[in-house]
């Protein structure tokens, strides 16, 4: 379909540069008096003709450039498509009316040349504009969208793109989101990038065995999420070719729907932090529900295995929160009662320093 397609427009251009060309052609080989061939109709198919023999050449590299084209363009997000078209037909409006304004100057030359000039230019620097600035264009209509009345005053609306949850490829595979949206406290839209899918899938068929079952795991915490949750699931088709971590992919989407980014990737919480980027860490979350330890509390805890530290043993409470015990390294393997001296709790998890209860007892 698309080889006759591009056949017909070779036989139009043909056609139409045939009546135009033809018979400046023939005067210029003296013979534009010979009525059969100085005719309208002759020189349209003649142009034809011509154009239909170059296409058994030219047609394919054109419908390759066609292909390439196609395929370019979809790879590009719509956003990108959108904000780059927009400012094209800006610019060019532009250049119009200059071009228009300098028609009054009766120049020849000027008025051939500037015209193209202001095209070329003012098209050019209209798409770059509108496509460089796609991210600000955008979170100013996702930001600003409406106007609601209360009584005789007039505020506006704003909604926020914060109804997007961004989940990031950890906290998939982690598994505690299905649950923190089955209980109904992750309102709003979540949010799958096709670039995350692409990174489990990748992580699904690796030949580790332990990577290969964590990707799989998160799959099937999508399709929980997908069908047996009552929650709203999107896929964000787009990608960012330009950049080549997911991470930054994920921050860059974050900020181009002014969205939340959910993770429990300790370092990727601090890189949002760092670029102003709303994020929403489950490990802070879980920190959060955890019950309260304050020093002095008395624990029953069984020292597994020694510290870092000199004497150092190492013991964990059911919920996994690690437990280090001073002069704890002589009672592992056993359980004993230790006393909290300090509790520190950050994003990447809780940490409660004791001391062993006999030890108090002797002091």
């Amino acid at each position: 379909m698309l080889k006759r397609i591009v056949q017909v427009c070779f036989l139009i251009t043909g056609g139409t540069l045939g009546i135009l060309l033809i018979p400046q052609l023939l005067s210029l080989v003296n013979m534009g008096n010979i009525p059969a061939i100085n005719n309208s109709y002759v020189t349209v198919i003649l142009g034809a003709i011509i154009f239909y023999l170059i296409t058994f050449w030219a047609v394919d590299y054109v419908i390759d450039f066609i292909k390439w084209a196609e395929d370019s363009l979809v790879k590009v997000p719509v956003a990108d498509v959108l904000f780059g078209s927009v400012g094209l037909i800006f610019g060019l409006l532009v250049a119009f009316l200059i071009g228009f304004a300098l028609n009054a100057i009766k120049l020849p030359i000027l008025n051939t040349v500037a015209p193209i000039l202001l095209t070329l230019l003012f098209g050019y620097l209209g798409f770059q504009v509108g496509f460089k600035k796609r991210d600000e264009l955008l979170s100013l209509f996702t930001n600003r969208i409406g106007k609601k009345k209360t009584g005789e005053e007039e505020s506006e609306k704003i909604i926020a793109g914060s109804s997007f949850k961004i989940l990031d490829t950890s906290v998939i595979i982690d598994g505690r989101i299905a649950d923190i949206c089955q209980t109904g406290f992750l309102e709003g839209t979540i949010v799958i990038p096709h670039f995350v899918l692409e990174e489990l899938q990748h992580i699904a068929d690796s030949s580790d065995v332990l990577k290969r079952n964590r990707g799989r795991r998160g799959l099937d915490i999508l399709n929980r999420i997908q069908k047996e949750l009552a929650i709203k699931v999107e896929i964000y088709e787009g990608d960012f070719e330009e950049i080549q971590e997911v991470d930054s992919k994920l921050v860059k989407l974050a900020k181009l729907t002014n969205g939340i980014l959910v993770t429990n990737d300790f370092n990727l919480n601090k890189v949002c932090e760092l670029q102003n980027v709303m994020v929403l860490n489950i490990n802070d979350l879980a920190n959060a529900v955890k019950p309260v330890v304050l020093p002095g509390e008395e624990l029953s805890v069984q020292v597994i295995k020694d510290g870092k530290e000199y004497h150092q043993g190492v013991a964990y409470l059911d919920d996994g929160t690690m437990i280090v015990v001073e002069e704890g390294r002589e009672y592992i393997g056993k359980r004993i009662d230790v006393l909290v001296t300090s509790v520190l709790q950050t994003s990447a998890g809780r940490m409660i320093f004791a001391k062993p209860k006999l030890l108090e007892k002797a002091l």
